[in-house]
């Protein structure tokens, strides 16, 4: 039954939105409710595991996103110690694109034609275990290190939201955002950046101050964001809604509540940054990576970005990045939230290596395996062990988001989560437009109204799940 609902869920979405993915969007494949003769065959048959004496091999296929510049080679290389004390498994990974990923993930689930191990994104994971298609892994979490070796915002995305106990992953990497910003800028300035980045007020004031400072005779945006043209647009958001006490779903998990009046200072808050003259409005155009590039070039005074952008000014821009500092996302009036989203590992119930798959995910949970993995990634590890070694005491700009995993925060964990990704990018997208004059003279009054509409079409797809 659970099963049917979610794929009504994905089709009707798909029904009413008209809309395909693109880039990082997910688009959801429809498909019969009944559970897949796979998925009995490979639970009467059991886990065929080879025997060491014999020289034959478990092979376990794994599914990966482009998590790195050469995403198989790097995850072989990690594993190569597995291998060495695992002779008779062998893991071949399949490197799915994003864009296509979740086509294949759905299609996967409701024919029980998918790999042994899944990369899920940290908002998929509950629509696929919805569909009955990922492996209880409670009975097994003692052999990732147990709950307690994770940190714990990482956690809340394992399961689904009111519907019971069970863990369907485990967190694998977080994605989070901190404060990167220019040092010297900040003392031509007189911005302490130990103080002055705490809550949104003092950053706000210490934007103002930034405004108008030169270096080398020009004058650098205070802070570049990127606006509607960007994947991030809702994570970018979510920090701001937070810290006004604002949420996205209603405790009945239902009901979306993206448009309350504290989500809604939230979002006025950050987007009239722009209109005040503190966020420039050229990089409202771009993306991501566009005002990272800017930003590496000196373009900016502060942007908010990902851990990867250390390993890249490291690399790039060595002279720019011993004036680059972090610091944690500012306190709101509400407190102090980080969006954390990243992947984890699941393993299909169509698995028939779910013994061999389990000692894999065991392997890619130790400390070492996660540190060198996200070395090689530039996001940060889920097991708290890995912030007590030297990948953070060797690099001041990690700091900031060790500090800032006590402040993570996820997006709720339902079924419907997936399916209003796209309404939630539009509307926010319009909130954007609003700020930039498309509608005419900016109006706080039609951020509302897009609140509102998004709200009304978020709450169509959270009461069907």
């Amino acid at each position: 039954m659970k099963k049917k609902l979610i794929l009504s869920l994905l089709a009707t979405t798909l029904a009413a939105t008209s809309l395909v993915g693109c880039g990082g969007d997910k688009v959801a494949n429809s498909g019969s409710g009944d559970k897949p003769e796979a998925t009995a065959s490979a639970e009467a048959e059991g886990d065929k595991a080879a025997d060491p004496a014999s020289g034959e091999k478990t092979v376990v296929t794994m599914w990966i996103m482009p998590n790195s510049g050469e995403p198989e080679k790097d995850l072989m290389e990690i594993l190569k110690p597995f291998h060495e004390a695992n002779p008779n498994i062998e893991v071949q990974p399949t490197v799915l694109d994003w864009g296509s990923a979740w086509t294949k993930l759905t299609t996967a689930a409701t024919s029980g034609e998918g790999p042994d191990i899944t990369q899920l994104g940290t908002t998929q994971i509950a629509a696929i275990a919805a569909m009955d298609a990922l492996e209880d892994l409670t009975p097994v979490y003692d052999r990732f290190g147990g709950e307690g070796a994770f940190v714990e915002a990482t956690l809340p995305t394992t399961q689904i939201l009111g519907a019971g106990a069970e863990r369907y992953a485990a967190p694998w990497f977080i994605d989070t955002r901190a404060l990167f910003y220019r040092k010297d800028i900040c003392e031509a300035a007189g911005v302490d950046p130990t103080k002055d980045f705490e809550t949104w007020d003092s950053f706000k004031a210490a934007l103002v101050k930034m405004k108008d400072v030169e270096i080398d005779g020009f004058k650098v945006p205070a802070l570049g964001m990127p606006g509607k043209n960007d994947w991030n647009v809702i994570h970018n958001y979510a920090p701001w809604i937070w810290g006004a006490g604002g949420d996205f779903i209603a405790e009945d998990n239902k009901t979306s509540i993206i448009n309350s009046d504290q989500a809604f200072a939230g979002v006025k808050f950050y987007s009239e940054l722009a209109s005040e003259g503190l966020m420039s409005m050229p990089a409202l155009e771009k993306n991501s990576a566009e005002i990272e590039a800017l930003f590496n070039a000196g373009e900016f005074a502060t942007i908010f970005s990902g851990a990867y952008e250390i390993a890249t000014l490291r690399r790039e821009q060595p002279e720019l990045a011993e004036k680059i500092g972090t610091a944690s996302f500012p306190a709101g009036p509400e407190g102090k939230y980080a969006f954390f989203g990243g992947s984890a590992l699941s393993v299909f119930k169509t698995s028939k290596n779910k013994e061999a798959a389990y000692k894999v995910i065991e392997f890619l949970m130790t400390t070492d395996a996660q540190v060198a993995y996200q070395e090689k990634c530039g996001n940060l590890p889920t097991v708290n062990a890995a912030y007590e070694t030297d990948f953070v005491a060797n690099e001041e700009m990690r700091a900031a988001f060790k500090e800032q995993l006590q402040y993570g925060k996820a997006y709720p964990s339902v079924a419907g989560w997936g399916p209003s990704e796209t309404l939630l990018q539009k509307g926010l997208s319009n909130v954007w437009d609003n700020i930039m004059g498309v509608f005419g003279t900016y109006d706080p009054a039609k951020t509302k109204e897009f609140l509102d509409q998004t709200a009304n079409e978020c709450t169509t797809i959270y009461s069907q799940q």
